[in-house]
């Protein structure tokens, strides 16, 4: 019997062959996908930044200005940020950013797959490029690391980012990095400057409404602003409300009542600048030594000399005492009109409304409407009428006065809640002020005004102008002569008189066109003679009144003529101030000093100053001639600062012409200098001295100055010396060393 093989039908091999072909199809497939893959990893991941620079990373943080108390007087910043920690973020902000931006953000890697997949599928559909379906940790990768275009290329390597950020950082640091960087509208960067910016708040004081706006930021600043678009601020809002409801993070209840709050805004508005010209002259100098960058986006902290009380004694000061000269000259008018030049009042912006306005403060307003019986005018964001009893000075009727679209100068009174304000009607003709003062004993800059209004001109009236000093350059003369053994008793005769100078004989006269005969030198001082002061200087040589007036610090140009003697030559206002601060020192001169320290973002010291101090003359001439510095202010030109009774002496100065007015005195403690005129050297008008125009100011300031300090009182004068120890005043013509000030 034979055996019978049976063969397995031809269909059964097939199938086999097929499936065998298939499974090799497959894994050749998942191979060229796996290498495709890593060849696109690595083409994309070649050019990528390294992950570890977010160890040494730190945002673009504000350099903060501290006054002598700690106090910020102003901030360096290209970008308005606030650094916060992880803690300080309140939980309802993490939740509801978390809740609209990514739900898995504590869950996943880096890359959420499924919502990339999602979006993708979308995208392709509508034909459009990838987009959305960003996590946290890519959003932050995008924000530090790569170009904001939506590229297929720039997505890959967004997600190649996160995954290594992930891998180096937890998550709160992640979140707290994206928390300070992101841009959040208006020119603020992270939630917790948002949040003061908005709602004049901490982060940490956020309510539900309120973290949920600020949550609802980042997708579109601009579109959803709440101050551009507060329909779509509510209505994202809302929707981040409902995100945080469906995550369980808040009741039903709390999402009810949230979405029918208003938006509730409290905008954060500049404060007035203290001292703009002080903080514009620190920005020149820390960034010719630091850098823009590290002083704009290094976060530095400055401390600096200025005492915030005495510098709002200064602005009030400067502003007052030019009113008061506005007023005596009677009203010019001349106003600019927004309407001539082509604009809408409705649309007008005037500088001065960019910082918050205060009471007793200065400031431009535009006119809306005019009658018989007010004017209103539109002051930034606060309203004011003014009538004709608070424009009485012009003894003009309102509608001679102003017309609408008039831009007028105005003294707040008061401000109240509700945007309304009282004000008197000023006048800016362009006439300028300026005023400094030092700490005698440290060389600290305690206040500084540079001008009027430093949003119309930065120009720094007090470092930066070169006028004809006057008669405030008459102490220099006469410490040359006491120095050499003159006694203040001495006479010297004030008489008519020509000298022979270089360009020809010179007739000089006194102000008063008078003169006194034979009077002593410290009456001569006290009355600002001329004539005394000259033949003093030819006396001693014009060479040698200039090396002291060096010795003291003035390093203007100082030409080597015979008027120099009577403030001849344009020396500014720091250097004057500056160098009578010697006097009261005994002689000793203090370089002046903006910032005691600067540090860097964290902490570490760069820069620390200390006195710089120099002996001018002896202590006995600077004795000396405050004796008869006092005497200007007791029995001279600066008399009415007697009524001040504390202990002050000084020198007025008055130029040709009135065109420059000058006071530059001290107490025992501060010394302080004010100038006032116009810049472009026009008259102030007749008998405007520096003992009408100047003298005020100063008086002011000096009031607000002895607030809180002890009085004390000048060193005692030297007994007077001897003839047989006098030493002659026409010694040779030579100069004595001069020091340069730096």
């Amino acid at each position: 019997m034979k055996a019978v093989v049976k063969l397995a039908p031809e269909t059964d091999v097939v199938p086999r062959k097929i499936l065998g072909w298939i499974i090799i199809s497959l894994l050749m497939f998942v191979s060229a996908l796996a290498g495709a893959t890593a060849g696109l990893v690595l083409v994309y991941s070649t050019d990528l930044p390294q992950v570890e620079q977010l160890e040494r990373y730190r945002p673009s943080a504000v350099t903060e200005l501290y006054d002598s108390q700690r106090h910020v007087i102003g901030t360096f910043a290209l970008q308005h940020r606030v650094i916060a920690t992880y803690e300080q973020y309140p939980q309802v902000l993490r939740d509801a950013l978390i809740a609209i931006e990514d739900k898995d953000f504590y869950r996943h890697w880096g890359v959420n797959v499924w919502r990339i997949a999602g979006a993708a599928y979308r995208d392709i559909l509508s034909g459009g490029r990838v987009q959305g379906a960003s996590t946290l940790t890519m959003q932050l990768a995008r924000n530090l690391f790569l170009s904001p275009d939506r590229s297929f290329h720039r997505k890959i390597q967004e997600a190649l980012l996160a995954i290594q950020i992930e891998r180096r950082f937890t998550k709160q640091q992640i979140f707290t990095l994206y928390a300070n960087q992101i841009y959040l509208g208006h020119g603020v960067y992270g939630f917790e400057a948002a949040s003061q910016f908005y709602f004049k708040k901490p982060a940490a004081d956020l309510m539900l409404q309120e973290a949920a706006l600020l949550a609802g930021l980042p997708k579109s600043p601009s579109i959803y602003s709440p101050i551009a678009h507060p329909d779509r601020a509510i209505k994202r809002r809302n929707l981040v409300i409902n995100a945080m409801l469906e995550d369980g993070k808040i009741t039903a209840v709390q999402a009810a009542q949230s979405r029918i709050q208003p938006l509730q805004l409290m905008l954060a508005r500049d404060p007035p600048s203290l001292a703009p010209y002080f903080v514009e002259e620190l920005r020149r100098y820390l960034e010719g030594k630091y850098g823009s960058d590290q002083v704009h986006e290094g976060g530095l902290r400055v401390y600096t000399s200025i005492d915030s009380n005495l510098q709002h004694a200064a602005n009030r000061a400067v502003l007052d005492g030019l009113a008061a000269y506005e007023r005596r000259h009677g009203w010019k008018g001349h106003l600019e009109n927004v309407i001539d030049s082509g604009m809408l009042i409705s649309s007008y912006q005037h500088p001065d409304w960019d910082e918050e306005p205060e009471e007793a403060g200065y400031i431009h307003g535009v006119v809306t409407q005019v009658s018989a019986s007010f004017a209103s005018v539109k002051l930034g964001r606060f309203s004011a009428r003014i009538t004709p009893a608070q424009a009485t000075w012009t003894h003009r009727k309102l509608l001679q006065l102003l017309k609408p679209g008039d831009v007028v100068y105005v003294k707040i009174l008061t401000l109240t809640p509700d945007g309304k304000a009282a004000v008197t009607l000023e006048q800016d003709s362009g006439v300028q002020g300026a005023l400094i003062a030092i700490d005698n004993s440290t060389g600290e800059i305690l206040a500084m005004v540079g001008g009027r209004d430093s949003n119309l001109s930065k120009f720094n009236r007090a470092t930066q102008a070169l006028r004809q000093a006057g008669s405030s350059f008459k102490p220099y003369v006469y410490t040359a002569a006491i120095d050499r053994g003159a006694r203040p008793d001495d006479p010297v005769l004030d008489a008519p008189a020509m000298f022979q100078t270089a360009s020809g004989p010179y007739v000089p006269h006194n102000y008063d066109e008078k003169f006194e005969g034979t009077i002593s030198l410290r009456r001569a001082l006290a009355q600002s003679r001329n004539i005394p002061a000259l033949r003093l200087a030819e006396q001693l040589g014009i060479k040698t009144v200039i090396g002291y007036a060096r010795r003291f610090g003035i390093t203007s140009n100082l030409p080597e003529y015979l008027p120099i003697a009577l403030g001849a030559a344009d020396i500014t206002l720091f250097e004057q101030t500056a160098a009578y601060s010697a006097f009261p020192n005994d002689g000793v001169r203090i370089t002046p000093r903006y910032l005691t320290k600067v540090t860097d973002y964290d902490g570490q010291v760069l820069e620390e100053n200390f006195a710089d101090v120099r002996d001018v003359v002896s202590a006995n001439t600077a004795r000396t001639m405050t004796s008869m510095l006092q005497e200007v202010v007791q029995h001279g030109t600066a008399i009415a600062a007697a009524g001040l009774k504390l202990p002050l002496a000084g020198k007025t100065g008055t130029t040709n012409n009135f065109t420059d007015a000058w006071f530059v005195g001290f107490s025992p403690s501060v010394t302080c200098g004010v100038w006032v005129g116009y810049d472009e050297k026009k008259t102030l008008g007749a008998k405007e001295s520096g003992a009408r125009a100047a003298l005020p100011i100063w008086m002011e300031f000096m009031k607000a100055a002895a607030v809180g300090r002890p009085p004390g009182d000048f060193p005692a004068a030297p007994a007077p010396l001897t003839a047989s120890t006098q030493t002659r005043l026409d010694t040779p013509d030579t100069a004595p060393a001069a020091e340069e000030s730096h």
